[in-house]
């Protein structure tokens, strides 16, 4: 994957991110600015997402453990946990939140 490529495809993952908590019944905020979305819960804590181009990664801070996910065969995978994406952030939103969250991409 070259440098354009990947900076497609996290731009594309962070702004699938906003739409899918715009949808949400759940209320929570979030701001993104410069490759870097944070989303915000009731309770203060966060869960943030941010572009990390030298590596083509994408790594997300929750509240219990940090993520670095990397493109393979379509799809960001956490090179830790063997999670892919939406998965680890559905589960890391729901225990942040303390309801079940489903984010989704809006097709």
């Amino acid at each position: 994957m070259n440098d354009r490529e990947y900076d497609e495809l996290a731009d594309a993952t962070l702004l699938a991110v906003e739409e899918a908590v715009e949808q949400l019944e759940v209320d929570l905020d979030y701001e993104s600015m410069g490759g870097k979305l944070d989303i915000t819960f009731a309770d203060g804590s966060k869960i943030i997402i941010n572009k990390q181009p030298p590596l083509h990664q994408l790594w997300i801070a929750t509240k219990f453990n940090g993520h670095h996910c990397e493109w393979q065969q379509g799809q960001w995978i956490d090179n830790r946990t063997g999670l892919e994406f939406w998965a680890l952030i559905n589960d890391a939103a729901s225990k942040q939140a303390g309801v079940a969250i489903q984010l989704e991409p809006i097709a």
